[in-house]
């Protein structure tokens, strides 16, 4: 008999009046909405203009969300191409399936075009959005929690999640919340990001690599205790192999980026420090000329005191003669 657990939401759909917008859609819009939230504030504080971080999100984010549904469906395809389903389901991307390697190589691929076409780049923009890509996730992965999948093993712990449906093969009980683990785990890696970028400085793409690393490390432990269908390679799950690979890389690019490019940018947005410059020198000319007119002022009252002065004095003389 459980004690407690985490209840699934009865319906994976939310109304806001007569519009129904599915639970994965919405985690998903609101972690892109904090994404570009956060990036904009740390671009802003590392030398770039406002609203640059969403000027190039407009291209990240469809790529991002083609490239996570490409990679679920080749990595997936049985689910939507054998025998008894229906191909069309691929297109159906509010039902869930967004594989999150696929998801940062298109995206990264769309900022780049973005980056590309506003002379920004492309390392110091990813340094600047990393930790709210992982607070995205953070959010995002609720969605799993609407769809009631991507659980865990069986449990009996008193945060265990309580799956409820029986389509598509599952069994309804309590399992580890998998979900949950990774939102938690993708709020420390934001958080962890955001103490090194401000301890070490990092740069040149650095923070953003180990954003991609941290993240590697959560998903190869929360990866090994999901309990859905999935291809094997020596006895690990896809995904386990990915995680291995992409931290290695990432790792790699730190270190041989420090080397090679140690600091962090001076300029990360062309014409911003010339602009930054601009108005610094006009407000110190019109400074100048503050003072200028101060000093012509308090010329021109000294001379008008001297004559008053002088004015007192002959009449005082005049005054003694008669």
């Amino acid at each position: 008999m459980e004690l407690a657990y985490i209840p699934s939401p009865s319906s994976g759909v939310l109304y806001l009046g007569p519009i129904p917008l599915r639970g994965y859609a919405f985690c998903i819009i609101i972690g892109v909405f904090v994404a570009v939230w956060l990036g904009n504030k740390r671009w802003i504080a590392r030398g770039g203009r406002a609203g640059t971080v969403a000027d190039i999100a407009v291209w990240a984010v469809p790529f991002g969300l083609v490239g996570g549904r490409l990679y679920h469906v080749i990595t997936d395809y049985e689910l939507y191409f054998s025998e008894g389903r229906d191909w069309v389901d691929a297109f159906k991307i509010w039902e869930g399936g967004l594989g999150i390697w696929g998801a940062i190589a298109l995206g990264a691929l769309g900022a780049w075009i973005g980056c590309r076409r506003r002379g920004i780049p492309m390392p110091a923009y990813a340094d600047a959005v990393a930790p709210g890509i992982a607070l995205a996730q953070a959010i995002g992965r609720w969605g799993n929690w609407f769809n009631q999948e991507l659980y865990g093993r069986a449990t009996d712990l008193p945060w265990a999640v309580e799956i409820t449906s029986s389509a598509d093969g599952r069994v309804p009980g309590t399992y580890h919340p998998t979900f949950l683990y990774e939102s938690l785990w993708c709020i420390g890696v934001a958080v962890l990001v955001i103490w090194a970028d401000r301890r070490f400085r990092l740069g040149h793409g650095r923070a953003f690599a180990l954003y991609v690393a941290a993240y590697c490390v959560g998903r190869f432990w929360i990866e090994y205790m999901r309990v859905d269908e999935a291809h094997h390679i020596l006895g690990l799950r896809l995904n386990n192999w990915t995680s291995i690979l992409v931290f290695l890389l990432a790792v790699l690019y730190i270190v041989l980026s420090a080397r090679k490019r140690p600091g962090r940018e001076d300029v990360v947005e062309p014409g911003v420090s010339e602009t930054k410059g601009e108005a610094v020198e006009a407000a110190d000319a019109d400074a100048d000329a503050d003072a200028e007119d101060e000093v012509s002022l308090t010329k021109t009252e000294a001379g008008t005191d001297a004559e008053a002065e002088s004015t007192d004095k002959d009449g005082a003389g005049s005054a003694k003669k008669r």
